[in-house]
Formats: C-alpha cells, sequence, structure tokens
C-alpha cells in the first residue's frame, strides 16, 4: 500500500509539473498570436473574445497549478498531507479541469468557424493572398495555442482522477 501511494504521489508531481509547462506554453503561444497588415491595422488574441477566453483559462489553470506544486513537492517528500489538502485538490482539480474544457471548447470552435468564414469572404475576392495568408497563420496559430490547452486539460483531468484516488484513500474506502 505505501509503494502504491508513493507512486500516486509521484505521479501527482510529474503530472503539475507537466500541466505548469503545458499552459504556461499555451498562454505564450496564445499572447504572441497577432499580425499586421499592410495598411497598418494590427490583429491580435485581444480582438476575439473566445482567444481572450483562452487564455485566461490558460492563465488561471497555470495560477492553481503554481499554488498546488509545493503542496506536491512536500507530499512526495514526506509522504504526509495536511488534513484539509485532499478535499481542496479533489474540488480543485475537477473545476480547473473544466474550466480548461471550456477554454480548449471555446477555443476550437471559434476558430474553426473563423476559418470557414474567412476562407469563404477570401475566395470571393482576388488579390489577397497576403492577407490571406497572414489571417489563416493568425487562425492557425490559435489551434496551436488551443490544443497545448488541451494537452494541459488531458493532465489536469488525470490529476483530477488521482486525487479522487489520494481523498478516497483516505476516507478508507481503498483498503
Amino acid at each position: 500500500m505505501a509503494n502504491s501511494k508513493k507512486s500516486i504521489a509521484n505521479s501527482t508531481l510529474v503530472l503539475r509539473i507537466f500541466t505548469l509547462i503545458i499552459l504556461a506554453a499555451s498562454v505564450v503561444v496564445m499572447a504572441t498570436d497577432n499580425f499586421k497588415l499592410s495598411d497598418g491595422s494590427k490583429t491580435s488574441f485581444k480582438d476575439i473574445i473566445a482567444y481572450r477566453f483562452v487564455i485566461t483559462t490558460g492563465v488561471i489553470g497555470f495560477v492553481y497549478t503554481t499554488l498546488q506544486l509545493p503542496f506536491a513537492i512536500y507530499y512526495v517528500c514526506t509522504e504526509k498531507r495536511l488534513d484539509c489538502l485532499p478535499e481542496f485538490d479533489f474540488y480543485g482539480d475537477k473545476i480547473i479541469s473544466f474550466l480548461l474544457a471550456t477554454g480548449v471548447g471555446a477555443g476550437f470552435a471559434v476558430t474553426h468557424e473563423l476559418k470557414r468564414i474567412i476562407q469563404s469572404i477570401f475566395d470571393d475576392y482576388e488579390g489577397l493572398d497576403e492577407q490571406e495568408s497572414k489571417t489563416i497563420s493568425f487562425l492557425n496559430r490559435g489551434y496551436i495555442a488551443t490544443g497545448i490547452l488541451f494537452a494541459g486539460f488531458i493532465c489536469m483531468a488525470i490529476l483530477s482522477i488521482l486525487s479522487s484516488i489520494n481523498r478516497n484513500e483516505r476516507k478508507g474506502f481503498f483498503g
């Protein structure tokens, strides 16, 4: 049983570190997603509300994971938990997981729709190749940032399962 507890603690720490890195990467990719047209106008993630939501969910997940990281390190080193921590992990991981899932859904849906609309607009007009390529590249980076956020969601969903196991072990449901 102690070996199982140690492996869950180690897995939790590794997943929290991966989640932190992945969410940071998603935020950086989305924050640097912009382009400037020949007429001087600039478009960035701030111009699309769903992209602002994607970056906000990434930042919230990053802050939560940063808050949880010292507790995960302490748990791996000492194999002891604070009394309230399993409950906090259980509910916090689930809430953040669902929040990241909504960010992923919004990012993919809006990018898909905008790409479809943009391509139909550019099909109607000739001579806009530079604008089309920059716009499509901008939307592709939105896909990339959202895909990275999806990886963060997967890590957080696995953490949610592990926190459920930790909580149930503490209450005596397993063994």
